[in-house]
């Protein structure tokens, strides 16, 4: 047994297809069934069954999954605190973030980190927080940036800044002109983002709780920010979008305003507690404080078109 047989065997579970699993691992599919069937040899159990569309783990083959998973993560710690060792602000930092922040956030700070800790590069995975979590406890992700607590005790969190929230109207809308806007004006109206995003949850419980959500509500909610604020645009209702996101989403014809009783999302950094290189969260800390503060500074707010 060795390393890169278990890679092969997780490849093979998360691609459920020996081609794409070859694929993935930049091997030819010949070279991972046989390295498979050896593992499987080794073992002396059957690890997967085979048909002509589809693999499937067999029930002892998803146990020792969970252990190459372990194997590899050790693997990966190990590698980890040796670089740490060498030189913690030189290596790649795999950072999750949730999808109504990384198009916004992070061509703030990108190019910043570059130029300061130019050794230290970021391996960008966008997805929705649960993925996150699960994510930092597979050890496939050393940290993430979310916008709600995680309330898991195997995780560490720090609050790096809050994040205001932002009424988005359609042009023509009876307050789009309003100096601000009260939530519960909106409540009736308010579009959201598709079940699993937690911006979703923190408009409807800023525009009086999930109580308000409505038909309207249910039958246009969609996967990505971009996607709701063209609905709004288009005149099918109201949504909250985070202050970061204002002047890109702002150039889709809306008129965006802030609320009457002010609102914000805390945006948080992470991480394992025993991640091995701390200096490189400290670092990236310093990069989003710097270039968000920059942002908040002159926090003003698009006029309607």
């Amino acid at each position: 047994m060795n390393l890169q047989d278990f890679k092969y065997l997780v490849a093979v579970a998360e691609h459920r297809h020996f081609g794409r699993a070859a694929e993935a691992c930049n091997v030819s599919q010949p070279t991972l069934s046989s390295q498979i069937r050896k593992l499987e040899d080794s073992l002396g159990v059957k690890l997967l069954e085979r048909t002509n569309k589809r693999v499937e783990l067999t029930p002892v083959g998803s146990q020792i999954l969970e252990h190459a998973r372990l194997a590899l993560a050790q693997a990966r710690e190990m590698e980890a605190v040796a670089q740490s060792a060498r030189d913690p602000l030189v290596g790649p930092l795999r950072l999750g973030v949730i999808p109504t922040l990384a198009p916004y956030l992070m061509p703030l700070i990108l190019k910043p980190l570059r130029q300061s800790y130019p050794g230290l590069t970021i391996e960008l995975w966008e997805d929705q927080t649960r993925a996150l979590i699960e994510g930092l406890r597979s050890h496939k992700l050393d940290a993430a940036l979310l916008a709600t607590e995680t309330d898991a005790p195997e995780i560490t969190e720090i609050e790096l800044f809050k994040e205001p929230l932002l009424a988005a109207l359609p042009v023509d809308h009876r307050l789009s002109g309003a100096k601000s806007v009260e939530q519960k004006a909106i409540a009736g109206e308010l579009l959201v983002l598709a079940e699993g995003h937690c911006l979703a949850t923190q408009a409807l419980e800023a525009c009086g709780g999930k109580s308000t959500r409505n038909a309207l509500q249910s039958s246009m909610q969609a996967a990505t920010l971009e996607t709701l604020v063209n609905l709004v645009a288009a005149g099918y209702g109201t949504t909250l979008i985070p202050f970061l996101a204002a002047d890109s989403l702002g150039r889709l014809e809306i008129a965006v305003r802030p609320l009457a009783r002010e609102t914000a999302r805390s945006i948080r950094l992470a991480s394992r507690p025993g991640f091995p290189r701390p200096q490189a969260l400290r670092a990236l800390e310093k990069v989003i404080k710097a270039a968000v503060s920059h942002q908040l500074s002159g926090l003003s707010y698009c006029c309607p078109r």
